[in-house]
Parts: structure tokens; C-alpha cells; sequence
């Protein structure tokens, strides 16, 4: 049993402890596709054992591992950050009250060939965080309709800067956690992150 049990604050500690340093260990390793298999077997393992796990505790028995498109070496580019006025934003959850971040920038960068561009968002309180989902063309039928996660600094994801653009992996784009369990409150993506091209990368229906 593990020693938090039954103490949900330190549950959720040692869940973002972990995640903190499974993303320090993506930043580091030279290779994104190796680094991008550990990734998928940390979460596996989490969601199947972990009491913080999205899944439901009924359905861990049977969990099988999360489903994801191969990597794709072109899914993983950088992008140029550039500032826009700071604008307060209301963004819409799977819940009934919209939580609030700030659009502070907007990431430019090529993807299948296409000029894209999304906002970034600053989650405000103590430290804040950059955060950044996005729907896609396959946003419904392929993938989660409520969009995806690809940095959630709060939470530990970040994959980094590289000569001072920003690291935009797609491979890594991840499911919020009420696409598993709809008792968890999860913003969705913006209206201004929705790419009209369709990005088979990372988490899959």
C-alpha cells in the first residue's frame, strides 16, 4: 500500500513529482523517439497503478496501455514565440464554470508543410505556468473532441526551449484527464487552437 493512501493532497504531490521528472528526462535524452517511448511507459504504468490515475478504479484491471499514433519525427518542430497584448481569457471546461488564464503569446511554426499559429496561455496564482492545448482536424473522429495537451507547466509538462524557440513535440500531445473520467474538471481548448490541418501524433481515441 502506499504510504499516501488515503491522503489525496500527498497522493497528488507524488503524481506530479513523477511527472516532473519523467519530463526532466525527455528535456535531457538526445533521442525524441526514444525519450517519447519512455514517456508512453511511465504514463502506462501511472494510469494502471497510481491513485492519482484518471482511470477509473473499476476499469484498471483491464486498462491495456494508452493509445497513441506512431512517433512521427515531423510532428516535432519549434516555434517562435511572439508577445500579443495580455488579454484575460474565460476558457470553457468539461464542468460547469470556466477557469481563467491569461493569453500572454502566440507560437508560429510549420507543420505538414502549413504556416500555423497557436495562443499561449499563463495560468495565474502563485508561480503560474504556461499552458497550451489544441484541436486538430482529427479532433472528434481520431482524437479527443475536447481537445488535447501538449505544456501544462503546472503539472510538470514541458519539453523546453531550443536556441530560443520553443519546443513543440507533437508526439507528446496528451489527453486531459476527463476524456478517461468526466467526474474530473478539465479545461478545453480554446477557439483560437484549432490547426485545420490533421496532426496524427501523439494520444489517439
Amino acid at each position: 500500500m502506499d504510504s499516501y493512501e488515503g491522503v489525496g493532497e500527498l497522493g497528488l504531490l507524488d503524481w506530479k513529482r513523477r511527472v516532473f521528472e519523467l519530463y526532466a528526462e525527455v528535456r535531457h535524452d538526445p533521442d525524441p523517439r526514444r525519450a517519447w517511448q519512455r514517456w508512453r511507459d511511465a504514463r502506462d504504468d501511472l494510469f494502471a497503478h497510481h491513485a492519482q490515475s484518471p482511470i477509473p478504479v473499476e476499469q484498471r484491471p483491464d486498462f491495456g496501455g494508452v493509445r497513441y499514433y506512431d512517433y512521427d519525427p515531423s510532428s516535432r518542430v519549434t516555434g517562435a514565440v511572439r508577445p500579443v497584448p495580455r488579454e484575460r481569457r474565460a476558457i470553457a471546461t468539461s464542468g460547469d464554470v470556466p477557469y481563467s488564464f491569461t493569453r500572454f503569446a502566440r507560437v508560429r511554426f510549420e507543420l505538414g508543410g502549413a504556416a500555423c499559429e497557436l495562443d499561449l496561455y499563463w495560468l495565474g496564482g502563485y508561480g503560474g505556468g504556461l499552458f497550451l492545448s489544441l484541436a486538430d482536424a482529427t479532433s472528434n473522429t481520431e482524437t479527443y473532441g475536447g481537445g488535447r495537451y501538449l505544456l501544462d507547466t503546472v503539472k510538470g509538462s514541458d519539453l523546453g526551449m531550443q536556441d530560443g524557440r520553443l519546443v513543440l513535440d507533437f508526439n507528446f500531445a496528451y489527453n486531459p484527464s476527463c476524456s478517461y473520467d468526466p467526474s474530473w474538471v478539465c479545461p478545453l481548448v480554446p477557439p483560437g487552437n484549432r490547426l485545420a490541418v490533421p496532426l496524427r501524433a501523439g494520444e489517439r481515441l
